[in-house]
Formats: C-alpha cells, structure tokens, sequence
C-alpha cells in the first residue's frame, strides 16, 4: 500500500543508476524513502534570491525553487510576503541535505537559518518532505553541484 501511495506523489522507487541525465529546469532527491523528481525555477543572483516565492498564491505539489549561491556560506530566510507554507531544504556544495525547515509559516519574519556551509536552497511546498520521507543526509541532484557532487550528474560525451 505504502508503495502505491508513493508512486502516486511522483517518487520512484525503482532501482535507477546514480547518475542520470540532468536538466536546469528539474532536481532530484535521493534518499532511504526513494527518489523524488522537482521541476524548479533557478534564483542565482541577488534580486531573484529577495524576491523567491513571495508573492506565489499556489504551486503545484512537485515544483520548487533551488536558490544557489556562489560559494558556501550561512544563510538565513523568512517568509516575508510569501503566501503558502513552505519547505526549506538546506544543501551543500556536493548536494547533500544539511538542514530542513518543515512548514515555514506565511508571512512570518522570523529569521530560518539554515547553518553554515550552505551552497543551494530548494524551497518546496509545506509538509512535502516529511509526506515523502525526505530527510537530512538525503542527497540532491542537479547540474549546479559540479564535478565534485556526491550524486553527479552525466556528462554528455561527442561520439
């Protein structure tokens, strides 16, 4: 039964090799649970990073926003104008969950760290990764963690 619900959310739990093709527009979540797919939108420079989800009034349930940042750092949100509860998945360079903020409340100005050594942030919809079973130590791909990411993406060779 747990099985049939979780192919229902979009998780697959089929064996898959590690790496795999990767897209900008999609990120992967790896873990005990499965796997989860996210089609997210990119905040990689300092305007699309203030401005974030603020002001989304609803998101179907597999997107998600992935904010990257040039290098690690400690990082730290809110929920100023931001409509739905969200969750907040802190991850290092090599794409390994750090921290989760679970239903961050709308509209509150409490400052979320998120710790330290932070390079990537993927807002999802509140109450999403416990649904799941995402949890810390699980492991997110996506181009932007490079070479070095614990779950690499394929490089693309020219016959």
């Amino acid at each position: 039964m747990k099985t049939a619900v979780l192919a229902a959310c979009g998780v697959i739990l089929a064996a898959q090799p590690v790496w795999a093709d990767c897209a900008e527009d999609k990120l992967k979540i790896s873990g005990d649970f499965g796997q989860a797919t996210f089609s997210i939108e990119i905040a990689d420079d300092p305007q699309e990073r203030a401005q974030g989800l603020m002001f989304v009034e609803d998101m179907p349930t597999f997107d998600g926003m992935l904010f990257i940042y040039e290098r690690p750092q400690s990082v730290s949100f809110w929920m100023k104008n931001t409509l739905i509860p969200l969750d907040m998945l802190f991850a290092s360079p090599e794409g390994e969950i750090l921290r989760i903020q679970e239903n961050a409340i709308p509209g509150d100005l409490t400052p979320i760290p998120g710790g330290s050594g932070v390079q990537m942030v993927l807002e999802i919809n509140g109450g999403l990764s416990a649904r799941l079973g995402i949890a810390e130590g699980d492991v997110m791909q996506h181009p932007s963690f490079g070479r070095d990411a614990i779950l690499p993406c394929e490089e693309k060779t020219d016959s």
